[in-house]
């Protein structure tokens, strides 16, 4: 009986439309991975791909193709649609420390750094660091207190697990407020000065 009034109530219930499907793939899929590693998106877009690290079941569900470890750093996938990142197409990406970033077919990182106007943190024959800030924002942190500091980085690099590579992406922070200086002491008052005694010295 009860079977046979959840069926009739199954049936009685209006199709899902195809806008409503829409609407709850797009409430399930995750941050727009271009813009993310473009540096256009925040923080919380980053560590909204934290379950897909976690759960290699989620990437694959994303067309993202776990690959062997090949720098302790990074985590790394093949992804079945490559994304554009700066104008160059890759469908190799990773994931490392507070950072994403895309696997570029590019064998010198100063060729995208010079357009992309970075500045230079390392730049030796073996081993190039380029990144600019771009931006650093004042949010309302997790705690509910303000004056949080949401930055991105984009950064371009190389590595020696990818020779011949270049690694293009962005790094996400949300730092807390400094604290507040503590006030420096007050000085201590001066002692008054002593009164003349009246057994003093007379003129004579």
């Amino acid at each position: 009986m009860l079977r046979a009034a959840l069926l009739t109530c199954a049936l009685s219930l209006p199709p899902l439309m195809p806008g409503a499907a829409r609407a709850a793939d797009a409430a399930a899929a995750p941050p727009d991975l271009s813009a993310l590693l473009e540096c256009r998106l925040g923080y919380a877009d980053f560590m909204a791909y934290g379950p897909v690290l976690a759960d290699p079941l989620k990437a694959v569900a994303l067309g993202w193709r776990p690959q062997p470890q090949t720098n302790p750093f990074m985590v790394e996938y093949r992804l079945n649609a490559p994304v554009t990142v700066h104008g160059r197409q890759s469908s190799h990406i990773a994931f490392a420390g507070d950072g994403v970033i895309a696997v570029l077919d590019l064998a010198d990182p100063r060729v995208l750094a010079r357009e992309l106007q970075l500045e230079t943190g390392v730049d030796t024959p073996q081993k190039a660091i380029f990144g600019r800030e771009a931006r650093a924002t004042e949010v309302t942190g997790p705690d509910g207190t303000p004056g949080w500091i949401e930055t991105a980085v984009i950064n371009v690099s190389n590595v020696d697990s990818h020779p011949g590579k270049t690694l293009a992406g962005c790094s996400y922070s949300l730092d807390p407020p400094e604290p507040a200086e503590p006030a420096a002491p007050e000085a201590p008052a001066a002692p008054a000065a002593a009164a003349p005694s009246p057994g003093g010295a007379h003129p004579r």
